[in-house]
């Protein structure tokens, strides 16, 4: 359910958006950007709902933090149930090994204030900035991408009739949605610094690494 790319460093700092799924032919999709190198070092993909991807990413967000040393920061979509499981994720974080993202207001004279809705909430407002932001990182091409399935779906996703970025066909669009989330944190959040000694933690690099 994890690609690993490569190896995580001390004092990298990752980022982390999820595309939450309500079971079916969907899946649960997290993108872990790293805001020193700006790639995507780890993937993580798996069917199931909203509260199996809590269960699968609660002890990798710790174990980031034991490698690097700097608290990770998450946001699933709060749709298909991301908002209740964003609690329940904040309430696992005893130990304070990772931060939840926080929506700002968006769109207003409060932009960027905070809404105390954690997460990602995507809306007729939001979702514009979310995907065009993305597309111009993308366009721009600061951002490197390993992952085969991000590379998949975002040759077919498209901008519909009614001027919807969407998925094509039958094709998914999980894999757009996480990084562009990932995305968006790097955007908002402030880079943090390593915060405790040094620990080492072993790790398992996938092998079937894709580069574009």
């Amino acid at each position: 359910m994890f690609r690993l790319y490569r190896e995580l460093e001390r004092g990298e700092f990752v980022l982390v958006g999820v595309d939450c799924s309500q079971g079916g032919a969907d899946s649960n999709f997290g993108s872990f950007l790293s805001a020193n190198k700006l790639d995507f070092p780890i993937s993580y993909e798996q069917q199931g709902v909203a509260a199996n991807a809590t269960e699968d990413l609660f002890p990798i967000l710790e174990w980031i933090f034991d490698i690097t040393g700097i608290k990770p920061v998450v946001a699933f979509e709060r749709n298909n149930g991301g908002a209740s499981e964003m609690e329940r994720l904040s309430k696992l974080n005893r130990n304070n090994k990772f931060e939840i993202f926080i929506m700002p207001k968006i769109g207003t004279t409060d932009d960027n204030q905070e809404t105390r809705l954690m997460g990602w909430n995507t809306s007729s407002s939001t979702r514009p900035i979310l995907v065009g932001d993305w597309k111009d990182a993308i366009d721009c091409k600061v951002i490197k991408l390993y992952d085969a399935e991000v590379v998949k779906q975002h040759k077919a996703f498209i901008v519909s009739k009614t001027g919807k970025p969407q998925a094509s066909g039958k094709s998914h669009d999980d894999a757009v949605i996480s990084p562009a989330i990932a995305w968006q944190l790097y955007q908002r959040v402030p880079i943090r610094k390593i915060e405790q000694p040094f620990h080492q933690v072993p790790y398992q690099a996938s092998d079937d690494v894709i580069g574009i």
